[in-house]
């Protein structure tokens, strides 16, 4: 594996790429992809078929798929064959977020990088666009219960794609919280904040467009500026797929109290939260889950082959 090396703020990293995604990276543009996603956030088998239909997209686009890990220790861009095998199958493979990573590569673990590390291993590597589903954020319950990964925005020069943050969280809250950290908002063919499930949350954002060069010129002027945090670019999930909000809202309710029966608390909440609405919809959650992960992936695809070719 090639290792780039470097300094940020006067602290040594080193990143290393696959063989397979450092011959291609001089040549073509790249889209980052968390590994949690397919390691812990989806069932099994519908996580390969998420990493298939994401990586499909973003090559159908012209931009290189790269899935981010921890691989024995090491953070690694791009992960594949027997190793990424053994990611699906979720062999040993612990959950990392951006706080895990260096005692991750202490102890040679295999961790899955949630957005929160995937957006620190994107600053690390240089590398400008990311795709996920939805971004974690501020919790209904308990309220001060706030995912890493809104600071990690705050302090990632990244594109990062999704489709809002996951339904079973307090939007509004996540929203405002965004604006605080001084993270740009803007919506892909929408001006509303979607609901990750749901297309239309009543949630206005500032900004939208529905073309990837605009993203991509509004891009570099921001890292021209030194803004130090991210672009968050939300789309709504696929129309033929996406769920009906006050559906989502009635499940995501019972879900809650599920939870708290359970006594279910931390890193564990959501995706209990997420496989209980997968359970009241029958399944729908899931398909609307995968539907709107491949669509983030290739319009991510098509912000970074516009970034690149805007030089």
């Amino acid at each position: 594996m090639e290792a780039l090396t470097g300094h940020v703020d006067d602290q040594p990293r080193v990143v290393h790429w696959s063989p397979g995604l450092a011959a291609q990276r001089r040549d073509r543009a790249i889209v980052a992809l968390e590994s949690s996603v397919f390691a812990q956030g989806l069932p099994v088998p519908a996580n390969r078929e998420a990493h298939r239909r994401m990586c499909e997209a973003v090559l159908a686009h012209h931009a290189a798929p790269a899935v981010l890990a921890v691989l024995r220790g090491v953070p690694t861009i791009g992960l594949e064959g027997d190793d990424l095998e053994r990611f699906l199958r979720r062999d040993g493979v612990t959950k990392v977020s951006a706080r895990d990573l260096g005692w991750a590569a202490a102890r040679a673990l295999d961790g899955a990088t949630t957005v929160a590390a995937s957006l620190a291993l994107c600053t690390a590597s240089g590398l400008d666009v990311f795709a996920t589903g939805g971004i974690g954020g501020v919790h209904r319950e308990p309220p001060y219960d706030e995912s890493a990964d809104l600071l990690e925005l705050a302090r990632s020069p990244v594109i990062a794609v999704c489709a809002g943050a996951k339904s079973v969280l307090n939007l509004a809250a996540t929203l405002e919280r965004l604006e605080s950290y001084g993270v740009a908002v803007i919506g892909f063919g929408t001006d509303e904040f979607p609901g990750f499930f749901a297309r239309h949350t009543r949630l206005a954002v500032t900004a939208s467009t529905d073309d990837p060069a605009v993203i991509a010129q509004a891009f570099r002027t921001h890292r021209d500026l030194g803004r130090p945090g991210a672009m968050l670019v939300v789309q709504p999930p696929p129309a033929d797929t996406a769920l009906d909000a006050q559906l989502v809202e009635d499940a995501v309710r019972r879900a809650l109290g599920e939870a708290r029966d359970a006594g279910v608390k931390g890193g564990a909440v959501t995706p209990f939260l997420l496989a209980a609405v997968d359970r009241e919809t029958r399944g729908a959650s899931l398909q609307a889950n995968l539907a709107l992960l491949e669509a983030n992936a290739a319009l991510a695809a098509r912000i970074a082959v516009a970034l690149r070719e805007a030089g």
